[in-house]
């Protein structure tokens, strides 16, 4: 009866991490009521930009926005360079503070330090308070817990195939056997298959309420032509989605590494 504790152990871990999936989860879509007030003055660019790839998309979307109304050059040799010296908002500020002194960067490091500023973590937990972006701790709780239970399934496995090759099992018994640690390798099994529908890719910025925002806002990006639907694709789509060939150049350098 040595297939009995495998399958209380097959058990123990498929019920451990499925549940774990199952909180982690509900902590990631829960949704604030503050959201409504999103909704009705719809996002601004910094945090569409935040909602879809995070401090380095508002760092991205900074940088292009000043260069569109020749504020700053972005060469396409990765460099910029300060044209007005005077920032509009905390987050044109940093984006300068992080040029420094001397009026010209590489963009890599520009980019870095105005990613890590202060105002953008303001906006981050103020989206956060919102409901419409994902806690640091929910964005690797939701993976980390898939993993878990991707982890759990192949243990199942592992464990029925030990207690299947037991040399004094009959026939019969491997049968049943089999029966028994199917159960275990259903649940979790189940268990990946509603979170690969549910929270995929794992709401790695924006809430669902956040997701859903977003698409309302790409939809009106396809439908305009002006500079604020250049920086909606900016801040949806990132730098790559632009048709200018410069712009995307002036990037190239951290593609990589990103």
């Amino acid at each position: 009866m040595l297939w009995v504790l495998l399958l209380l152990l097959a058990w123990v871990a498929a019920g451990t991490t499925c549940t774990r999936l199952c909180l982690a989860s509900v902590r990631a879509a829960a949704v604030v009521d503050e959201t409504d007030r999103f909704r009705g003055r719809g996002l601004t660019l910094y945090e569409a930009a935040f909602l879809s790839g995070g401090p380095a998309r508002v760092a991205d979307l900074t940088l292009v926005s000043m260069a569109r109304q020749r504020r700053l050059l972005l060469a396409h040799t990765g460099w910029a360079t300060v044209v007005d010296p005077r920032g509009r908002d905390e987050m044109e500020r940093s984006v300068l503070g992080a040029i420094g002194p001397y009026g010209q960067s590489r963009i890599a490091p520009v980019r870095t330090t105005a990613a890590a500023a202060e105002s953008v973590r303001v906006l981050a937990d103020r989206l956060v308070a919102a409901g419409l972006a994902v806690p640091d701790g929910a964005r690797t709780t939701v993976a980390g817990a898939v993993r878990q239970v991707r982890a759990a399934a192949a243990a199942v496995l592992v464990l029925g195939t030990v207690a299947l090759l037991m040399p004094s099992q009959t026939q019969e018994n491997r049968a049943l056997v089999a029966i028994w640690f199917t159960l275990p390798l259903i649940l979790t099994l189940s268990c990946l298959a509603i979170a690969r529908i549910e929270v995929h890719p794992y709401t790695r910025w924006a809430s669902p309420a956040g997701q859903h925002l977003l698409s309302a806002l790409a939809r009106r990006a396809d439908t305009g032509s002006d500079d604020r639907t250049y920086l909606t694709t900016v801040a949806v789509r990132g730098v790559r989605a632009i048709g200018e060939p410069d712009l995307r150049a002036a990037f190239a350098h951290r593609e990589p590494h990103a």
